[in-house]
């Protein structure tokens, strides 16, 4: 696959964390059935295990090496989306669309993207390229082949308000909606280090809900027909994971 690609580095280091937590998933569930059947001896992380799943929560060791999540359910369910996205990356070629939520370092992979188009360009820097982004008026179903530069990402959220997407910009949120699918984004790099457009809402991007340092990624330009500061004022902000 050429191994020193940047995204198939970034490919492998993330096949590396899968890998790891799939083979604690799997000993951990083989000790269980041993120790419930008295073969061997039930530790501390084997009952913490077996209480957790009883009670439909992730055990405490599986979200050391993972991810959070409210319910086993959507933990798995999410275990099985980011195997299935890796294997098809690795057997059918790279992706036309990426799930940014799938990926345990998304950082990474914007970063990733980033050197590719740096190399693409003769005399660019990788200090001097700033990430840019547009939104697309298509959803995942409507697009089939890759763009000619940079990532098309989706499964992208946004909370505090809504989406135009006939206009593709901001709009006030509609009643009883607390969060709305965003289009396809496309994410790619200008080899530029001017400041951005001041009527641009600069929007953070989070993994979780619970918005903190730790789980900030980036920040995506939106339009506005209001003053950005409207949309700080209401806390907008998008969201990879909305369980």
């Amino acid at each position: 696959m050429g191994h020193l690609q940047p995204l198939n580095i970034f490919l492998k280091q993330e096949i590396d964390r899968m890998q790891r937590i799939i083979t604690i998933v799997r000993l951990t569930l083989m000790d269980l059935k041993l120790a419930i059947e008295g073969t061997i001896i039930m530790s501390e992380n084997l009952r913490d295990a077996l209480d957790n799943l009883f009670d439909a929560r992730v055990p405490k060791r599986w979200v050391k090496f993972s991810w959070q999540s409210s319910t086993i359910g959507f933990w798995f369910t999410e275990l099985l989306e980011r195997n299935s996205q890796f294997s098809s990356w690795i057997f059918s070629g790279r992706p036309v669309l990426f799930w940014m939520t799938g990926f345990f370092n998304p950082q990474g992979f914007l970063t990733a993207m980033r050197q590719e188009v740096t190399r693409a360009h003769k005399g660019w820097a990788l200090d001097t390229v700033a990430l840019h982004n547009d939104f697309t008026k298509f959803f995942k179903e409507d697009i089939n082949t890759a763009p000619s530069e940079g990532v098309y990402v989706y499964g992208l959220y946004i909370d505090g308000a809504s989406w135009d997407r006939r206009n593709c910009r901001l709009c006030e949120s509609h009643p009883k909606v607390l969060n709305s699918t965003l289009p396809i984004v496309h994410m790619y790099a200008i080899n530029s280090t001017a400041p951005k457009d001041p009527k641009l809402y600069q929007c953070p991007v989070y993994k979780k809900p619970n918005r903190t340092d730790l789980t900030f990624i980036t920040t995506v330009l939106m339009k506005t027909t209001q003053n950005p500061d409207h949309w700080i004022l209401r806390g907008v902000a998008a969201l990879c994971d909305i369980k």
